[in-house]
Order: structure tokens, then C-alpha cells, then sequence
């Protein structure tokens, strides 16, 4: 597949979502689909409070589509499975968010389903993608980076496919948390995978779709840029977490993610530390987390700490790219 078609893909799906967006804030706002800000949060975070979210539904929209007219003109076989998966997934864990983020704003209550409820919905997704995969004789084995060292984990998979879903959503959704922050890093992350399944495989499709991801995130960018005039919500997030782990799964790169997806594994662990902490020494590592929050505390402007996330991003996912080309 030429690159030509790559660029096309992200091209359109950029205008897409900038062209969508004039229209689909104004609507959230008149809805009153406003953020709810958490009390225990930054005290700068509250003049926030009433800014449109379930942005992430701009996103869906642009992905599903640009997809799909790509797939189509890219391939005469017509759409595979792959992107059917990556779309299910997609849009199953957009879903989940939806619900998260109608309940918070429009039930007001601001902790929207339970966690409870979340992991459930969450699992039962994994699972269905898990066994369409196992339909189609889908390998069970994982690769350790820049090695010839494999695994075959056997039934084992599904548990490792449901923890890679169910934990990348949430990492990601973690990281939420600053005007611009996901929509650039997971921009970063989504093109690493989208040059490695062109690049070293290639998986045409994954490639399109993660294109497709990283134009739509850039096109929400310029509207979820500091000072942001939307969010994207849960509704975006744990779809995007969801997405990113589906493509690590098909391109087989399970390994790969924790490393290009750095900044959401660090993220996850400034929480989980914090959490530990807290409960075993009643003491915080953290000023505040997740580990963005920190930085903020300590005085940093919410740009500084944006772009500098961003800049390891990068870093992380040139990493990634450097032991999965040119070490294996």
C-alpha cells in the first residue's frame, strides 16, 4: 500500500472532524452536556466546570467513516476482519463511555456507572473480540521485542486480551486530564502503530484505521487545545484505550504497546503508587495524581505540562519503533 494512501487518510479524517466540530459543540452546549469538575481536583480545573463534552463522539464518527471509505478504495477484497474488530471495539467501549458520561451530566451524578458496572461492560467486550478472533484461527502466541523468544499462552490469551483491553482503555482514560493532553499523545501513539503495521508487516488495514485515528485526534486538537472548547469525555477515551489494544493484538505487538504506550503506563502506575501509598503509610508520593496533576501543583502551566507529556510520547514511541524494526 502506498503512503499516498495513508496521507489521504488522515487528511480526511482531520477535515472531518475540524468540519464537524462548529456544528456538534454549539449542539453539546445547547443540550447542556457540560463537564462536571471534581471538587478533589486542581482549584485552576474549576473554571472548566460547563464546558461541552462527549467530544469523543466527533472522533467515532470521523474514524467509522474515513475507515471504511479508505478500506473500500484501498482494497478490492472489500472490509476483513481486522477492522471490523478494531471498529467493534471501537465503538463498543465508546459506547461504555457514553453511558458514563450521559449519566454524569445529564443525571448529574458526577461518577457516572459504577465501577462495577464499567469492568462488566468492559470484559464482555474483550471476550466477544477474544473469541471472533479464536474463529478465525487467530495465533495465541506473543513475542518478546527483539528476540525469537515465544510463548503460546493457549486459553491464556483471553485473559491476556481482556486485561489489554480493560487496562489500556482505563490507562488511557486516566490520562484525560488537561486540555490537549490524550488527543496529542495518543495522536503519537496511533501513528507508531500506524507506520509499524505499514511499515514492517504490513497490516493494510490496521495501518488505514490508525491513520484514520491519529487525523481525527489531530483534527480535535484544534478545538481541544489549551484553552479547550471541548472535551472528549469518557466516550473517547476508553474507546481510544480500547482501539489502541485491539491494534496491538492484530499486529501482535502486545509486548510493543507497554513501551509506545509509555506515558499511559506511567500514568497508570502514578496512581497505583499513590493508592499504596496512601493506604499503607497514610502518606502521598504525589501531590496529586495522576502524575500530570503533580506537575501542575508543583507550578508548571497546564501548556508546559501538555507539550512536555507529548515530548516523552515521542520519545517512547520512537523507542518502540527502533526494537520492533530494527532488533527483530
Amino acid at each position: 500500500m502506498n503512503i499516498t494512501v495513508l496521507l489521504t487518510t488522515l487528511a480526511i479524517a482531520f477535515l472531518i472532524t475540524v468540519l464537524l466540530s462548529p456544528i456538534f459543540i454549539p449542539f453539546l452546549r445547547r443540550l447542556k452536556f457540560g463537564q462536571s469538575i471534581r471538587e478533589e481536583g486542581p482549584q485552576s480545573h474549576h473554571k472548566k466546570t460547563g464546558t461541552p463534552t462527549m467530544g469523543g463522539l466527533m472522533i467515532i464518527f470521523s474514524i467509522v467513516v474515513t475507515s471504511i471509505i479508505m478500506v473500500y478504495k484501498a482494497s478490492s477484497n472489500g472490509i476483513g476482519y481486522e477492522l471490523w474488530l478494531l471498529m467493534f471495539v471501537l465503538v463498543g467501549y465508546g459506547l461504555l463511555g457514553f453511558l458514563d458520561d450521559f449519566i454524569k451530566v445529564a443525571m448529574k451524578r458526577n461518577l457516572g456507572l459504577t465501577s462495577k458496572q464499567k469492568m462488566l461492560g468492559q470484559i464482555i467486550i474483550a471476550l466477544v473480540f477474544y473469541f471472533i478472533l479464536r474463529a478465525q484461527d487467530f495465533p495465541t502466541t506473543i513475542q518478546i521485542p527483539g528476540t525469537s523468544v515465544v510463548w503460546d499462552l493457549g486459553w491464556g490469551y483471553a485473559i491476556l486480551i481482556i486485561v489489554m483491553l480493560v487496562g489500556a482503555s482505563n490507562a488511557v482514560n486516566l490520562t484525560d486530564g488537561l486540555d490537549g493532553l490524550l488527543a496529542g499523545t495518543a495522536a503519537i501513539v496511533f501513528g507508531a502503530f500506524g507506520i509499524l503495521a505499514w511499515y514492517g508487516i504490513p497490516q493494510n488495514e490496521v495501518a488505514i484505521f490508525s491513520l484514520a485515528v491519529v487525523g481525527a485526534l489531530l483534527g480535535f486538537l484544534v478545538f481541544n487545545a489549551h484553552p479547550a472548547k471541548v472535551f472528549m469525555g469518557d466516550t473517547g477515551s476508553l474507546a481510544l484505550g480500547a482501539a489502541l489494544a485491539g491494534i496491538a493484538i492484530l499486529t501482535k505487538m502486545e509486548i510493543i504497546l507497554v513501551i509506545i504506550g509509555g506515558v499511559f503506563v506511567i500514568e497508570t502506575l502514578s496512581v497505583i503508587i499513590q493508592v499504596i501509598s496512601f493506604k499503607t503509610t497514610g502518606k502521598r508520593i504525589f501531590k496529586m495524581s495522576p502524575l500530570h496533576h503533580h506537575y501542575e501543583l508543583l507550578g508548571w502551566s497546564e501548556w508546559r505540562v501538555v507539550t512536555t507529556f507529548w515530548l516523552i510520547g515521542l520519545i517512547f514511541a520512537g523507542i518502540g519503533i527502533y526494537i520492533e524494526v530494527w532488533l527483530s
